[in-house]
């Protein structure tokens, strides 16, 4: 089987590092695979190609925060994937992320309407089936129901500055999305999965498979990481993400902070420089890393595991806690529930701070077992029937 995979990104990331999972397991059981990708670099060893460049990613962005068309260019660096898959000619297209500034949906799914190959699309977010936004939960918005416009997150990703196209941009991708032939879409939350079935997508199977992570490196992972912050007799209050915004919860954090006793510390890992330089003494701040190990000792060395999300598909930051042994607290918003299995977790209601630090308090000093439920692996093999079943069609 030779499968080829579509992500903005390839080895880092939430999205990222599934794809590559899911390569490597394709590889283990005599399968060939490649990650075509957008944005970053590919790690080394990992069969890939590169979408357009860095640069064609910033012009893409920077005209979408004008026109609020994200998705509509990048033309010419989509003829050539287009090319790209041909010469490869996969058994199976999967499709994972097809926005962040890399892709002209227009010239991707003009191909698949033609191409006759089974498709996998993942989806990570609600972006393919709203006319701007990838989440709507924190707006309380369903337009997308019957028909985006006058978008209410407009200045959030993908950002726009000055126009608002969610009208034309929603029936667009609901001409481009739909009518293709052998399409299965995969959710991995059953409330992504529901949201689907409600949508323009509607005409399609969806099946939910749970994210998986690599449990070779996120396990009880020891390290000296308490020793080197200084953080010995405190109980640390763990947050982690790829990009800190106000959706994942980091005023919340910064909140918090201003009323913890002097036994808790607040660490943040993922923040930009800017986001450093402006955040209060009483937090520790630590820029983004694509070190697998050294996330697995930093969710290891905390107590708790705080996910303050306003809005989330499925979070693997949740995951990799729970199987370094780390339970979490999180708000009770999205999929993000259904991924504290085995009552590894605590959910409190969105925007209760007081309550997310009550369960926080609950929860320190409590080690849980690493769970097997999550292994990449283990995860695989549901996609693994899902592309034989395709192919046997």
């Amino acid at each position: 089987m030779k499968l080829l995979q579509i992500n903005s990104t390839c080895g880092f990331g939430s999205t990222g590092r599934i794809a590559v999972n899911i390569l490597n397991t394709v590889i283990e059981n005599g399968g060939d695979g490649l990650i075509c990708y957008g944005r970053g670099t590919a790690p080394n060893g990992v069969p890939s190609y590169k979408i357009g460049s860095e640069a064609l990613v910033r012009i893409h962005g920077v005209i979408s925060r004008v026109t609020d068309r994200q998705g509509f260019y990048s033309a010419n660096s989509t003829k050539k994937l287009v090319r790209k898959i041909e010469e490869y000619n996969p058994d199976i297209i999967h499709l994972h992320n097809i926005h962040g500034y890399y892709l002209d949906i227009r010239v991707l799914f003009d191909y698949l309407k033609k191409c006759g190959k089974p498709i996998v699309w993942t989806l990570h977010d609600c972006w393919a089936f709203t006319g701007h936004c990838a989440h709507f939960t924190a707006a309380g918005c369903d337009k997308w129901k019957t028909g985006c416009h006058s978008c209410p997150s407009k200045k959030e990703y993908p950002q726009s500055l000055v126009l608002d196209n969610s009208e034309k941009n929603y029936n667009e991708k609901k001409a481009l999305f739909t009518g293709l032939k052998n399409v299965t879409l995969v959710t991995p939350s059953n409330w992504l999965g529901e949201l689907a079935k409600e949508s323009f997508l509607k005409e399609y199977p969806v099946k939910v498979i749970n994210n998986g992570i690599n449990t070779d490196i996120f396990k009880p992972t020891e390290s000296d990481f308490k020793q080197r912050y200084g953080l010995k007799n405190k109980k640390i209050l763990l947050g982690v993400a790829s990009v800190w915004q106000e959706s994942k919860g980091l005023g919340d954090f910064i909140k918090l902070s201003e009323e913890l006793p002097e036994d808790f510390k607040i660490v943040l890992v993922g923040l930009t420089d800017a986001q450093l330089s402006m955040l209060p003494k009483e937090i520790i701040g630590i820029k983004r890393t694509e070190n697998a190990k050294q996330l697995a000792e930093i969710y290891t060395a905390a107590d708790v595991f705080l996910n303050p999300t306003y809005e989330d598909t499925y979070p693997t930051t949740n995951l990799e806690s729970v199987c370094c042994g780390t339970p979490v607290v999180t708000y009770n918003t999205g999929g993000s529930p259904e991924s504290l299995i085995g009552g590894r977790g605590i959910t409190v209601p969105v925007g209760d701070i007081k309550a997310m630090f009550k369960a926080a308090q609950t929860l320190a000093g409590v080690k849980t077992d690493s769970p097997s439920e999550f292994d990449a692996c283990k995860k695989f093999s549901e996609y693994e029937e899902l592309y034989k079943n395709l192919l046997a069609k």
